[in-house]
């Protein structure tokens, strides 16, 4: 079972990552801003080639946006793997964000892959995960929507800027696989007290006409 989560959790990682050059390394903290990176179930699921794998698609699960991660970013690449390798999340770590991501193990592959390069320890990467989550607000078309819906990329953007003060179009980017929405990525600043530029992941955003919004299933 811990074998098919990591699986799970690696091919989800695959198939989302930061739009621009990996670092693999490097010293912990020593980066420019965060990513959030939330995650839509319905669309992951539907492009996802190992969604029969993860609880997040299974049906009923009744998940909307989950958060896939906090990531550490510079103006140009991103560090991951920043270690120490043996350093591990405990047990009441990972349950304080329990509800946040869709699984365990996609909580503790984002640690060792983007934890450790921020310089914080499990516990309080982890809370500063559920501070991120906490400071954005998801657009009530998106809450539970139990029809599917189609949107352009900048109409998704102005519905997230609407609804998060400060938040602005070149702040963020939405992320799609075969014109399926899969991701909502916001970055901030590195005390995640408000929202910033960041021109490398605007760029890496999907850039097809419409974006088809699979309902909550």
């Amino acid at each position: 079972m811990i074998r098919t989560i990591l699986a799970a959790s690696l091919a989800l990682a695959a198939t989302a990552a930061p739009a621009s050059a990996q670092q693999r390394g490097g010293a912990p903290g020593a980066f420019d801003f965060y990513v959030l990176a939330l995650s839509w179930s319905p669309g992951f699921c539907e492009v996802s080639d190992r969604a029969r794998e993860r609880d997040q698609c299974a049906p009923g699960a009744g998940l909307g946006f989950v958060v896939h991660g906090l990531w550490p970013q510079n103006e140009r690449g991103y560090p991951t793997d920043c270690g120490p390798a043996g350093r591990v999340p405990s047990r009441a770590a990972v349950e304080s964000v329990r509800g946040l991501f869709p699984d365990e193990g996609l909580a503790r592959y984002q640690w060792r892959k983007h934890g450790t390069c921020s310089g914080l320890s499990p516990t309080d990467y982890f809370a500063a995960v559920k501070t991120a989550r906490e400071k954005v607000v998801v657009p009530p078309a998106f809450a539970k929507p139990d029809r599917p819906q189609v949107w352009t990329p900048i109409d998704l953007e102005r519905a997230f800027v609407a609804a998060n003060p400060g938040l602005r179009a070149d702040m963020m980017g939405v992320v799609c696989r075969r014109s399926a929405l899969t991701e909502v990525r916001i970055c901030m600043d590195k005390d995640l007290k408000g929202f910033r530029s960041c021109p490398e992941v605007d760029r890496g955003a999907c850039r097809v006409r419409q974006i088809d919004v699979n309902a909550v299933r």
